[in-house]
């Protein structure tokens, strides 16, 4: 989702610094005031990122672990993010 993400900020956004979505955090802040708050992305999208992040460090950092009715809570909602991104790039409306 990360990436995919960053490729639409690329796509859409392109005059943001690199060093601004280097960082998980830093990335998620401008794909939501970049694409979510100006109507390009949809919300849900926007908190799905989020959701996806806040399992990546529980998993990551805390050692906590990661249920499977989570884990494929995101897997469904990646492949549904990245296909979105996909059509962001390619110019299609998501909204």
């Amino acid at each position: 989702m990360f990436d995919a993400a960053r490729a639409a900020l690329l796509s859409k956004a392109p005059t943001i610094p690199s060093d601004a979505v280097r960082s998980h955090s830093g990335l998620i802040s401008v794909f939501s005031l970049q694409l979510v708050k100006t109507g390009l992305v949809p919300i849900e999208l926007g908190r799905d990122l989020n959701k996806a992040e806040d399992l990546r460090l529980i998993a990551d950092y805390k050692g906590d672990p990661v249920d499977q009715e989570q884990t494929i809570w995101v897997v469904k909602k990646s492949s549904i993010f990245v296909s979105a991104m996909i059509s962001l790039c390619l110019g299609e409306n998501l909204t």
